[in-house]
């Protein structure tokens, strides 16, 4: 489960940046999730009520927010909103979409005390 690798990659962040600015606990991590990035939310809010247990940010709320997929179809020339990769273009039916957003996992921010 790679979500759990993810999970403590998202700790070592949150204390990292514990150490640096000198907050003592974090009440609330927001995350970015692309919906091409290959996450399962449920298993990374599962992952991160383990992980999280016992440091700063132990009992903290996880918001997610999801971004769309999108890309730029060379056939059509136009932008688009996709669902999976490899998706035709939703404009001319074209596959031949390059993907340009919703692959990323970003820790957004942090509500601190």
């Amino acid at each position: 489960m790679h979500e759990m690798s993810l999970a403590e990659g998202i700790l070592q962040i949150v204390e990292d940046a514990a150490r640096s600015q000198g907050f003592k606990r974090v009440k609330e991590v927001r995350l970015e999730i692309g919906a091409l990035s290959g996450v399962e939310a449920d298993a990374l809010t599962f992952c991160l009520d383990v992980v999280l247990k016992g440091g700063v940010a132990d009992g903290a709320r996880v918001e997610l927010e999801k971004l769309p997929g999108r890309g730029f179809c060379l056939d059509c020339g136009e932008t688009v909103i996709i669902e999976a990769l490899y998706d035709a273009c939703p404009k001319c039916g074209g596959y031949q979409v390059q993907t340009t957003g919703g692959t990323e996992m970003r820790v957004k921010d942090l509500l601190v005390e």
